[in-house]
């Protein structure tokens, strides 16, 4: 087995205050570092690795040949569909351009209808999982170190805890709790969440006598999500065999975190297994459809991509194990080279490091089979739409990484399914300009019924409506019959059709999502071409807080961010009815849903009754709740809310403030270099006369800097609590 031979440490003495590293189990924040070297990858020049002449990848040639052959082949007849409908009377210049880009755009669509339908062939035959992890198999033994990592950022500290410990209390429940240990990892800004978190962990490490859930705050969040788990590699990764990764919105029973260790233990040769998150606690219509789609039709795509991905899968950055030891030595992650957006630091990390690790002879697997792995998604279109402009920004960063010397050939083709994901919205539009633009030519540039040179008979500029009605239903179906074999697939099921709430539920459930999607469809064109325009130019997403505290959306905001999509709208509505009317009505879906995208976006991000049985898009998960997501539910429910003032939360809680000084390290400083925040934070706590007064005087990032300093928050500690009164 390739695993990694725990080290041990001296225990580092600790003194009261004075010490970045605890040590007693009640109050330790961190363990012993157990420390382990991880270097950035080159794109160029990689030497040849032992292991990697060594591997023997899965037997999926026929199935690789059976996606791309197939792809090729309704593209091209598609595309000779196209361009019979163009090429009555000759081809023009626009119409060229017209077939260019549906050529493209098919083969996107037909690529992903070629996967779905090995993914319905593979469900309904129920075939085996290639790594043996079958869900309803005898609970494995396991004997591994494995560590849960948790990284967070300014997040509600509270639910976070509350679906820790409910993944906790699920992984106690199996008998191998002595096989983990917990990290909170946290890259939290907000001065007053991080204490909230620290304050968080206490109490949950009382309440469920967890000693082994650890916690970590870094002071510079360098490299975001990515430098988050690459410090805890080097400061901690030599005691651990494997690393499991959650998100701050992720859940995972205990059975199946058995099942992904006991897989790499008897795998020694892959580095990852990634599982397929269910999307649950959807409260928006937007969140409820977003669940039911991906509930229903997820496991036809996931189980297609994973036939013919084989040992070449892909890393979703979350809800998957990792083998510590291929992730150290060979998914260090480079800086590339230029400005933002493209320049820096990676932000989309997780499939550059997948593919450097299959790069490097460690198989990426993905188990689609297995249950028991949740997350939720955004409350909104306008907060899909937020999340999307930073993954648009990560996934064309990928352009530098495409030329990287020996990546797979499947690892080049993930990383530019992420790149089209966003490149076809922009296609899209200018194959919808373009036709207008067609239809403005033959309605007001004469024609040429004798072109130059010998001819007997005009060329009739016009092209072949009846042809393009078959090409547009060609098109139509291969997005809505994946749909179709997914429900299909559930009539087998009964007992997952029935949680589901019943065949003809699901059946009006397909129909309203595919209007709701149809008319979605059109805005989300617009916001993705608008963020490729902005990346284009130079404009960086930056990192976000995702909301997902189902609040609504305002008006105010649903106006000011719907007003673009709506007045494309209403210019494609004028340009195609002043062309002609059968041009209007073959834009009608699209204009529609521009038109009427900020009402669907009132409707759609409209809340409703929080555990309520679902009828409409009701999941399995929704109407029987499984236990681990009811006592996160439970647990998130009695959370209270944090506190706003930080130093006053430590002055009044000893045991906290214990705890925070512990967890400080004296930071290294070069003679001339000021951290100006924390320059101005002492300045203005010498300048009070009390606690109140020095706290009132601090901005949010002083108080940061505050926080981070352990001489800092001495000397607010010697002031007394309010000013001495002037005679």
């Amino acid at each position: 087995m390739d695993a990694v031979s725990p080290k041990k440490p001296e225990p580092p003495t600790v003194s009261a205050i004075d010490s970045s590293s605890p040590v007693d189990a009640s109050g330790a924040f961190l363990p012993p570092e157990m420390p382990t070297a991880m270097a950035p990858q080159k794109l160029a020049g990689v030497m040849k690795s032992e292991r990697r002449a060594q591997f023997k990848p899965m037997p999926t040639v026929l199935r690789r040949a059976y996606i791309l052959i197939g792809t090729a082949a309704m593209t091209l007849a598609g595309g000779y569909e196209m361009f019979e409908v163009l090429q009555v009377g000759g081809v023009t210049i626009l119409e060229g351009l017209v077939l260019a880009l549906f050529v493209l755009l098919f083969a996107w669509v037909a690529f992903s209808f070629m996967s779905a339908l090995a993914g319905f062939a593979m469900l309904l035959v129920r075939g085996r999982d290639p790594l043996g992890m079958e869900p309803h198999a005898p609970l494995p033994a396991i004997s591994s170190r494995n560590a849960m990592l948790l990284p967070t950022y300014n997040e509600d500290p509270y639910r976070i805890m509350a679906r820790l410990r409910a993944i906790f209390e699920s992984a106690g429940e199996t008998g191998y709790a002595s096989q983990f240990d917990w990290f909170v990892l946290s890259d939290t800004t907000d001065p007053a969440i991080w204490v909230a978190e620290e304050k968080a962990l206490l109490q949950l490490r009382h309440e469920a006598s967890a000693s082994r859930i650890f916690y970590r705050h870094r002071p510079r969040n360098t490299a975001r999500k990515s430098g988050n788990i690459e410090d805890w590699v080097k400061r901690f990764g030599a005691g651990y065999d494997h690393m499991i990764i959650l998100d701050a919105d992720s859940l995972m029973t205990g059975d199946t975190i058995v099942r992904l260790v006991a897989g790499m233990e008897q795998h020694p040769g892959v580095g990852l297994i990634q599982t397929l998150p269910i999307v649950v606690n959807a409260r928006s219509l937007f969140a409820r459809m977003q669940q039911f789609a991906g509930r229903l039709y997820g496991p036809v795509i996931a189980s297609g991509i994973a036939w013919w991905h084989g040992s070449e899968g892909n890393y979703w950055g979350h809800n998957a194990i990792i083998r510590v030891r291929a992730f150290a030595e060979d998914a260090g992650l480079p800086e590339l080279s230029g400005r933002k957006p493209f320049g820096g630091h990676i932000l989309s990390h997780d499939f550059i490091e997948a593919a450097f690790m299959r790069r490097a002879g460690w198989a990426i697997h993905m188990a689609p089979k297995l249950a028991g792995s949740f997350e939720e998604c955004p409350p909104s279109l306008l907060d899909f739409a937020a999340r999307d402009r930073r993954w648009c920004q990560g996934n064309l960063q990928h352009l530098a990484v495409l030329p990287a010397r020996r990546l797979h050939w499947v690892s080049r083709l993930h990383l530019m399914t992420g790149i089209g994901s966003y490149l076809t919205a922009p296609l899209w539009l200018m194959f919808l300009v373009l036709g207008i633009l067609i239809s403005l030519q033959a309605q007001f540039v004469r024609p040429e019924y004798f072109p130059k040179g010998f001819s007997l008979f005009p060329q009739w500029p016009a092209q072949d409506p009846v042809r393009a009605a078959w090409v547009f239903a060609g098109t139509m179906g291969l997005l809505i019959v994946p749909k179709l074999l997914a429900y299909a697939l559930l009539l087998t099921q009964g007992d997952t059709r029935k949680r589901f709430g019943g065949g003809f539920l699901v059946l009006l459930g397909i129909m309203v999502e595919t209007v709701l999607s149809g008319l979605i469809a059109p805005v989300m064109m617009i916001f993705q071409s608008s963020a490729v325009g902005e990346i284009l130019l130079g404009r960086d997403a930056g990192w976000q807080v995702q909301r997902r505290d189902d609040s609504g959306v305002p008006l105010r905001e649903v106006v000011r961010e719907y007003a673009v999509p709506t007045l494309i709208g209403v210019l494609m509505a004028i340009s195609a009815y002043a062309v002609s009317l059968p041009l209007f009505l073959w834009m009608t879906p699209v204009i529609v849903g521009l038109l009427l995208s900020a009402p669907v976006a009132m409707l759609s991000s409209r809340l409703l009754q929080a555990g309520q049985r679902a009828g409409l898009f009701g999941t399995p998960e929704q109407n029987t709740p499984p236990k681990v997501l009811d006592r996160a539910n439970e647990l998130a429910l009695t959370a209270p809310t944090y506190g706003t003032s930080p130093l006053h939360e430590l002055r009044g809680d000893a045991e906290l403030r214990e705890a925070h000084l512990r967890t400080l390290a004296d930071q290294p400083r070069t003679r001339g270099q000021i951290d100006t925040d924390l320059a101005i934070a002492r300045a203005k706590i010498e300048d009070a006369g009390g606690f109140d007064e020095a706290v009132s005087y601090l901005s949010t990032r002083e108080t940061f800097a505050v926080l981070n300093s352990r001489i800092a928050l001495e000397l607010l500690a010697r002031l007394p609590d309010e000013a001495p009164v002037a005679d």
